[in-house]
């Protein structure tokens, strides 16, 4: 008997596979992906899955004419073998956190009889959450009040790390490990303001960039830590005191369990605007600043420096669950019993 995990292709969604499965030692864990996106970097030679698979596929959404008939021929041929593999190891319950690497078994999962428990992390659905929810046996979600779990599975460190902040000593640019433009652009024009003012600068700029980023602080004269892809994260999280970011679902959740206030500048082009939905949850409950990336005004995002940081910071803590990625588990494990 085994749980079957699925989906991928981003850090996001894998992130969400990472945090719960740490919650399900003793199980006999299956890994089925893809060989595009991130999915075979994170898990290929992750010791907590018996087996792990990944599969010829691409997103069908962002294909046009030939290209999209070739996605659904490659899907429609890693679905026929998700279905044999999940006979083979005898699946109970498929754990899907959507993306396209999800797509075959998500499929063969329902195909097969096998329940189906799908998290989708971002406020507005997936186009494959979407037209799979009222399929699934369970939908989790943390903006949705009929979910059977609205905890986000987040690493216990980032609860470990929850501090009131008061004042900015040091700030944190987080563009995420393929960066983004302009949140350096916003870090380089405010360095000499910050730098006036003492506070330390930490910078997530992008693999692609950190050269390019590094050499525009030293020619200011200007000193920060400046990095890629970090396993440090939660580190730099808690030393910053305010926080300006993306606002892709793992980060914003593993922000608000730090309870690090944060502007955040969602990326324009995430589908069905997503990040910015994401933003909103928490901006519409006074927790958070968001700022759109064509309107980014300096003057006030310096303004932020001066707001009431200690009010953000004690209401995430009230609105952040804890313990999501156990009862997450739990939930897998009640399936697999049955």
């Amino acid at each position: 008997m085994s749980i079957v995990m699925t989906g991928g292709g981003t850090g996001g969604h894998l992130a969400i596979i990472k945090a719960v499965k740490e919650q399900l030692k003793g199980e006999e864990l299956i890994y089925i992906g893809s060989m595009t996106g991130q999915d075979r970097q994170w898990f290929e030679n992750d010791e907590d899955f018996a087996k792990v698979y990944f599969f010829e596929t691409r997103g069908v959404v962002n294909q046009k004419g030939l290209g999209k008939l070739r996605s659904l021929w490659m899907m429609l041929h890693a679905m026929m073998k998700a279905r044999k593999l999940l006979k083979e190891h005898d699946a109970k319950v498929v754990f899907s956190v959507g993306g396209f690497s999800s797509a075959a078994t998500a499929f063969a999962a329902k195909s097969a009889g096998v329940p189906l428990v799908i998290h989708e992390q971002n406020a507005a659905l997936g186009s494959l959450n979407k037209l799979l929810r009222p399929y699934a046996a369970a939908f989790i979600s943390s903006y949705l009040d009929e979910s059977p779990t609205k905890a986000y599975p987040i690493k216990e460190v980032f609860f470990d790390n929850a501090r009131v902040r008061k004042n900015v000593k040091t700030i944190i640019f987080l563009g995420g490990s393929q960066g983004a433009k302009a949140i350096n652009k916003l870090a380089l024009e405010i360095a000499p303001v910050l730098k006036e003012r003492g506070i330390k600068i930490i910078h997530q700029a992008g693999e692609k960039n950190i050269d390019e980023v590094r050499q525009a602080y030293e020619k200011a004269g200007i000193e920060a830590e400046v990095f890629g892809f970090t396993t440090k994260l939660a580190e730099y999280m808690k030393e910053a005191d305010l926080a300006i970011a993306r606002a892709g679902a793992s980060t914003l959740w593993e922000l608000s369990a730090t309870a690090l206030p944060t502007l955040f500048i969602p990326y324009p082009y995430a589908a069905s605007d997503h990040q910015y939905y994401n933003a909103l949850f928490l901006v519409e409950q006074d927790l958070a600043w968001i700022m759109r990336e064509e309107a980014i005004d300096t003057q006030k995002v310096l303004a932020l420096l001066d707001e009431d940081l200690e009010t953000k910071s004690r209401g995430l803590m009230e609105i952040v669950e804890k313990d999501g990625s156990r009862q997450i588990a739990n939930l897998l494990k009640n399936y697999a019993k049955t």
